[in-house]
């Protein structure tokens, strides 16, 4: 048995689910994790209670592990939302980002703009939405101080490449909205100076396990304008004001959520004892498949062909009339997917079992035998 058997085998849902992209159904040790530490939670006993506390300290040892980086650079957060909102209402001068970005980061960085006389968004609009580096090198600016982008974008899969983005853009603020990614790819994290995420998809840790990771150079650059009492240095002000603290810290409002952090601290154990790199692989390998299946079946794509510029995600895309038959044929078989702007998006992990694969090779069969096109 390797190290990632026992993570394949904790997979435990119903065939058919390919939606990981939307929602990672909680592993069967979060969930363990989840009633034993409410039941802590309820005896009122002190030493319980610092229990479930100090997974909150655990869980942030574990992500800046993963994401190679110092423990006090990394902090929690309610959402991948509330870590991209510290770092963009905190940002002066002009962030590039793409029209085609999901809104967690362009809804976020035009209320900034609006509330900020010093920022603005600088948009581009990168051939089928991939924010490639040859995109960004030919629309950054002397003017540009920050480039935000998605790790892996949500609509077509398409994997950014960040050691690439960091070479062509200096020293530049590189803010990477990492949730389509992180515990499923094999990315180096390093090169970015402000990574979010949150562990409700890929991790299986469920809702409120945001985070974040602020580096060195984001440190310097980005103030921590929505800071809150939790984001001092020395433990509760009492009777005074003082400035934020040095680390990541002050980057957030108020204490975490301590059974989320335990949740999400349980998550992060499993991944790293699998290992990241044979969750990517394995994450890979099934995106493969679909695409096979896809190609067999002659139902076009929108994800990129080449594996290295791919995560978990793989976007159909129909004839916009073929769609909604397409879609009907995938939930007559019992696959879980989302369809957005045209796209049936399919979503595999590590552990998605060959029975799920027998079910979309079923209904993209069924699709095809309608002669649809």
């Amino acid at each position: 048995m390797t190290d990632l058997d026992p993570y394949l085998e904790s997979f435990d849902i119903e065939p058919g689910y390919l939606d990981w992209a939307a929602f990672g159904p909680l592993s069967g040790a979060v969930r363990s994790e989840a009633s034993a530490d409410a039941e802590l939670f309820g005896t009122g006993r002190r030493s319980s209670i610092d229990l479930v506390s100090n997974r909150s300290g655990e869980a942030r040892a574990l992500l800046a592990e993963l994401l190679d980086a110092a423990d006090d650079e990394v902090v929690l957060q309610p959402s991948t939302s509330y870590g991209l909102m510290h770092a963009l209402y905190g940002l002066s001068g002009q962030v590039l980002i793409s029209r085609a970005e999901f809104p967690s980061l362009t809804v976020t960085a035009t209320r900034a703009a609006a509330l900020r006389g010093d920022l603005a968004v600088q948009w581009f609009e990168p051939a089928g939405g991939f924010v490639t580096v040859d995109a960004v090198a030919e629309a950054v600016t002397e003017q540009t101080t920050a480039v935000a982008v998605s790790l892996v974008d949500f609509r077509t899969g398409y994997l950014a490449d960040l050691a690439g983005l960091r070479d062509v853009i200096g020293d530049r603020l590189l803010i990477v909205d990492a949730i389509q990614g992180f515990g499923a790819v094999d990315a180096d994290f390093a090169a970015a100076d402000v990574v979010c995420g949150n562990g409700y998809k890929w991790l299986r840790a469920g809702r409120g396990t945001g985070w974040a990771r602020f580096g060195d150079r984001a440190r310097a650059r980005i103030e921590p304008v929505l800071s809150g009492f939790d984001g001092v240095a020395g433990g509760l002000p009492m009777d005074e004001v003082p400035p934020p603290a040095p680390t990541a810290d002050a980057y957030q409002v108020t204490h975490p959520d301590q059974l989320a952090a335990a949740r999400l601290a349980t998550a992060l154990g499993e991944v790293r004892s699998a290992g990241v790199a044979a969750i990517a692989a394995a994450v890979a390998d099934r995106a493969d498949q679909i695409l096979f299946l896809a190609e067999r079946y002659g139902v076009p794509v929108a994800t990129p062909a080449d594996r290295d510029r791919r995560a978990g995600i793989v976007a159909l895309a129909p004839e916009p009339a073929h769609a909604a038959a397409l879609a009907a044929a995938l939930a007559n078989r019992g696959v879980v997917f989302t369809a957005r702007a045209g796209l049936v998006r399919l979503a595999a992990h590590a552990g998605t079992g060959e029975d799920t694969m027998v079910l979309l090779g079923d209904a993209l069969a069924e699709f095809a035998a309608g002669g649809t096109w």
